[in-house]
């Protein structure tokens, strides 16, 4: 490990004539037996946190501590060279640590020393339902973001998918709250390991982008409780985060980054969560709705300003330091803020000697691929067209702009510049080598380009052994990309059609999309006899891809939201709720998101929440509910599953819990644990599913509390949530309620 120490910046013109002053008054004190003044408690490691955080606060005037409760550049906060505390660099990477922009703007700072690696996107992680892959990517981007000099990174984001029309949805990881924690505490587990402070986004309810800056949630207790919160709940608690950033729309009227009820009495005050919260850019609109309201950090006011100055104007500078001056507010809002802001800086190491970091290294690299392998869904699989076999294929006809196109830098605020991506033409081309020959035809392109390109793409797709169609979204404006939201689920620039004539042309057609989830597939979804879901997934997604594709991995992701056959069976568009009226949201179907809605109103979805398939099969048996001491609900699934096909793979074990007789309306099923299982084939593994007593537990806001009731649950194991394999009965025998 290299260790960083940091020395004052001595000016040259100085250099020459200090050093022998600095032996001099060396050697003097050391002749008169001056003892050297000794550290400052801040700055010895070996201290307390809290005694740290109050030594040096003790030491800060009142203009250096407004100094660092608002920035003083596009992703920085200022300095306090007099304390020896350094800027504070902040930066977004969900994906990858973005490349350096401003400092007083967003254009491209032009460094090359900013290249980082382009991980496959948060839907892609969630798809992988592997955990510890959730912790290598935390780590990737922890390490990346040392190497960079990054303080905090402005991930990950655990926002629900409410709406498959949302232009994030990509940068989501799901549908369900259970999953949605389970791989964000792993995320910032891995992100923080590496010295750098993760900011989980966004506190709470940004489920769309269209008035996000204006919408009011208008959000029952229990849907806010139990779909909307336990992600960052578990980020707080288990995962111990340091960083909160607030929403931009409102809740209950107040805005979502100083909220007095979700910032001052449940994130800090309930959940005792003792970092800061930070808005997002552009995000503050009030100097005492901040000061009071829990606002810790305000970054970005003036997003366009490229004047420096303009940062002394945010709300939480000059004009809060005037209000404390003037008596309108209390310092101890200020001293609060402060102190969260030291705590962090000190319990990342930023005083100490840390981690050096590494950039884009073939480890990192390996990651990407790895995650990008096991999240992509294989759909469909008709007469097992998939894996192509190279023995007597001779030419490949692979179609689409999407199989040539460079994604990794063309997300607003998830972007990244990478050193290399391989798209999916190269993987294709890299893997078949001289074994067959690859065309390429574009087929569409997002600026058009008309039949012309239609006919060729079919004229090649009618000559090639085997075609490829790489369809999707572009993530640009109004599909897949931040500010906008999609205007439909279906496949833009005339793909439907195109594929359509393409499988009339040739039967053994493959269909690879590559974008965010869900869409809604056309026609010839009947018609091909293999589709794969690829996500947007990173600067190895084109290795990855050939290596499913050809056999050389089996595809093992399952979906973490519900593909609707149509829009309108969605729930907020099925009760007409999005995307708001006269500026609220109504989140009138509660606690039925996703797969629950879909349950409960006994609609067929195009795929269902947790499905996936998979070169091989798999066999569920001998399920045993073991229980705990019988006082807290604790209790754990055993069972075994077997690979009964001829190739290794791996199956993601999925468990539902349903209660059988609720004293309030609850979902027919939620998700409560999962396990990816790695098999050869014929192997059998137990497995086991541990349940503690919030896996029972629905929010009363009577109580208010978690109450496991006592009575009925039956236990469902699956494949997906609509193949459910093996079920038990366990019984929960007195109510529990966790305040």
């Amino acid at each position: 490990m290299i260790l960083r120490v940091r020395f004052p910046i001595i000016p040259a013109s100085m250099k020459l004539s200090f050093l022998p002053l600095v032996i001099l008054v060396s050697a003097a004190g050391a002749w008169l037996g001056v003892a050297a003044e000794p550290a400052p408690i801040y700055q010895d490691a070996s201290q307390p946190l809290e005694t740290r955080v109050n030594d040096l606060f003790a030491r800060m005037t009142l203009e250096e501590k407004i100094s660092i409760v608002h920035a003083d550049s596009k992703f920085s906060t200022a300095a306090v060279p007099r304390l020896g505390i350094p800027r504070r660099w902040v930066d977004d990477g969900p994906h990858g640590v973005r490349e350096d922009v401003g400092p007083y703007s967003w254009n491209s700072a032009g460094r090359t020393d900013d290249y980082a690696t382009w991980l496959p996107v948060l839907s892609a992680l969630g798809s992988t339902w592997n955990t510890d892959l959730a912790a290598a990517y935390g780590d990737v981007i922890g390490s990346e973001a040392r190497a960079r000099n990054k303080d905090v990174m402005l991930a990950p984001i655990v926002d629900i998918a409410r709406t498959p029309l949302c232009g994030r949805i990509y940068e989501y990881l799901g549908e369900d709250p259970f999953l949605n924690a389970r791989f964000g505490v792993n995320y910032v587990e891995g992100l923080q390991s590496n010295g750098v402070a993760a900011c989980i986004k966004h506190f709470v309810g940004n489920n769309q982008e269209c008035g996000r800056e204006t919408i009011n949630m208008d959000m029952d207790a229990r849907t806010l409780r139990e779909i909307y919160l336990p992600p960052f709940e578990a980020a707080v608690k288990e995962a111990h985060v340091w960083s909160v950033m607030g929403a931009y729309s409102k809740f209950r009227g107040e805005n979502c980054a100083y909220n007095d009820y979700l910032i001052n009495q449940l994130l800090k005050g309930e959940w005792q969560f003792p970092g800061f919260v930070m808005s997002d850019w552009g995000g503050t609109h009030s100097t005492a709705e901040a000061a009071r309201g829990g606002l810790d950090v305000e970054m970005g006011t003036l997003v366009g300003s490229e004047d420096p100055s303009a940062y002394s104007k945010f709300f939480l500078a000059q004009p809060f330091l005037d209000g404390i001056r003037s008596g309108e507010y209390p310092v101890s809002l200020l001293d609060d803020k402060v102190r969260r802001s030291l705590r962090v800086m000190i319990a990342t190491g930023v005083l100490d000697p840390r981690p050096s970091g590494s950039l884009n290294t073939p480890e990192h690299q390996a990651v990407a691929r790895r995650i990008a392998e096991e999240a992509m869904v294989l759909l469909k699989n008709d007469n097992h067209a998939l894996p192509l076999n190279l023995v007597g294929l001779k030419s490949v006809a692979v179609i689409g702009e999407n199989a040539v196109r460079h994604n990794a830098n063309g997300f607003f605020g998830a972007g990244v510049k990478t050193p290399y991506e391989i798209t999916p033409l190269d993987g294709i081309k890299q893997f078949v080598g001289d074994k067959a020959s690859v065309t390429y035809s574009a087929g569409y392109t997002k600026n058009g380009g008309g039949s012309n390109l239609v006919a060729e793409a079919v004229a090649a797709a009618r000559s090639a052994d085997v075609t490829i169609v790489v369809a999707g979204f572009s993530h640009t404006r109004y599909q897949d990309d931040e500010g906008w939201d999609r205007t439909s689920l279906r496949l833009p620039y005339g793909q439907d059609e195109l594929i359509s004539q393409i499988v009339q042309a040739n039967p053994r057609t493959i269909v690879v999309l590559v974008s965010g989830p869900a869409i809604e597939l056309g026609s010839w979804l009947t018609q091909v006899p293999a589709v794969l879901q690829a996500h947007y997934s990173g600067m190895e997604g084109g290795h990855a891809l050939a290596s499913i594709l050809f056999g050389e991995v089996n595809p093992s992701g399952k979906l973490t939201v519900t593909y609707p056959k149509q829009l309108s069976d969605s729930p907020a568009h099925a009760l007409g709720t999005y995307p708001g009226t006269n500026g609220t949201l109504f989140y009138k179907e509660g606690l039925l998101v996703g797969y629950r809605w879909f349950d409960a109103k006994k609609i067929e979805p195009a795929f269902p929440f947790g499905y996936g398939l998979s070169y091989t099969t798999f066999k569920y048996s001998n399920v045993k509910l073991i229980p705990g001491d019988g006082t807290n609900g604790i209790v754990t699934a055993r069972f075994e599953i077997e690979n009964t096909g001829k190739v290794a793979g791996a199956e993601v074990a999925q468990l539902y819990v349903h209660e059988n007789n609720p004293s309030l309306m609850r979902p027919e099923k939620e998700l409560k644990g999962f396990k990816k299982v790695f098999l050869k084939p014929g192997e059998k593994q137990t497995v086991t599913i541990p349940l503690n007593q919030r896996a029972f537990a629905f929010y009363d806001p009577a109580k208010p509390g978690w109450v496991a009731e006592a009575g009925d649950y039956q236990i469902q194991i699956g494949s997906s949530s609509r193949d459910l394999r093996l079920e038990g009965r366990f019984q929960l025998r007195q109510t529990v309620v966790e305040k």
